[in-house]
């Protein structure tokens, strides 16, 4: 399969079905592997493509901070779509995967079919955003010089990710040997530079605002650090719609396949129809408590 030559870095890649192109942009926990349930359904439709990030062998493990930046992995998106002479497509991302398709739509939104922004906004709200860096950093310096395979053991019993090990304990152990097979160099370097130095998603509304894109926001009820987040984008983005997946936690991809592939599917096929629409301005209340409505009316 290709390695792509992302910014000097090579990126490894995979390319599976035809159609309209979906790219799949994975979590830090996770990898290309980990979208597998996904690429079998929708490469029966479309053009489906999976790379690992920067740092996630077998693509290449850059040896400097200023390798990892968010604005870095943007790019590495854009040069994957320009190796497959991919002029637009629909943008899947998962939690890192969802921060960096949504900074690329608001970069290079005539490149962006749709976005799924799935599990995504960890770290951004502002009464907590200091706790989440002091927490990156310290996973970081641990990853470094620890290695993978214990901080696979921290992450994968993590608060929203027991709710996998319930549900599918096969597919958990699968996800967990994943997870400690990936670079201790490239995981910590991703957690210190882009998971610790990307800007919280609030610092973009008026840029949101603006976003004239078909956006799907999925989580999980129980991916706590991120709902409140989800429920601000749904707020400020005019063209998105908000699905939660119930008892639900972070992979929300892997503890839901089936759920999650329909709601992907449906919401490809509106946005391919052309049924995906900005909100309706009558469904923006003035007043919340009175849904809108004049008192008396």
């Amino acid at each position: 399969m290709p390695l792509i030559r992302g910014d000097g870095v090579r990126l490894y890649a995979e390319e599976t079905g035809t159609g309209h192109p979906i790219v799949w942009l994975h979590e830090f926990a996770a990898d290309y592997r980990t979208w597998e349930a996904q690429v079998r359904r929708f490469s029966r439709s479309h053009r489906c493509i999976t790379y690992n990030a920067r740092g996630y062998p077998p693509s290449e493990v850059p040896q400097n901070d200023s390798d990892y930046t968010f604005e870095r992995e943007r790019e590495d998106l854009r040069a994957v779509l320009d190796s497959f002479g991919i002029e637009r497509a629909h943008v899947v991302g998962l939690s890192m995967g969802a921060y960096t398709g949504l900074m690329f739509a608001m970069r290079h939104p005539e490149r962006v079919t749709s976005l799924l922004f799935a599990s995504g906004g960890s770290g951004a709200f502002g009464d907590t955003r200091e706790a989440f860096l002091s927490e990156v950093r310290a996973a970081a310096e641990a990853m470094i010089e620890h290695g993978m395979e214990a901080a696979a053991d921290g992450i994968a019993a993590g608060a929203t990710r027991v709710q996998l090990q319930n549900k599918d304990r096969r597919g958990w152990e699968e996800f967990r040997q994943y997870l400690s097979e990936h670079s201790a160099v490239g995981s910590g370097m991703t957690m210190r530079n882009f998971q610790g130095g990307r800007p919280s998603l609030y610092d973009f509304e008026a840029e949101l605002r603006q976003l004239d894109v078909p956006v799907l926001l999925a989580v999980g009820d129980e991916d706590d650090p991120v709902i409140e987040t989800n429920i601000f984008l749904k707020r400020v983005l005019p063209r998105a719609g908000l699905w939660i997946a119930p008892r639900t936690g972070h992979g929300i991809n892997l503890e839901e396949p089936a759920a999650f592939n329909q709601m992907a599917a449906d919401f490809f096929g509106a946005v391919e129809s052309k049924q995906w629409t900005r909100r309706d301005p009558r469904a923006t209340p003035a007043n919340p408590m009175l849904g809108g409505a004049r008192p008396g009316s």
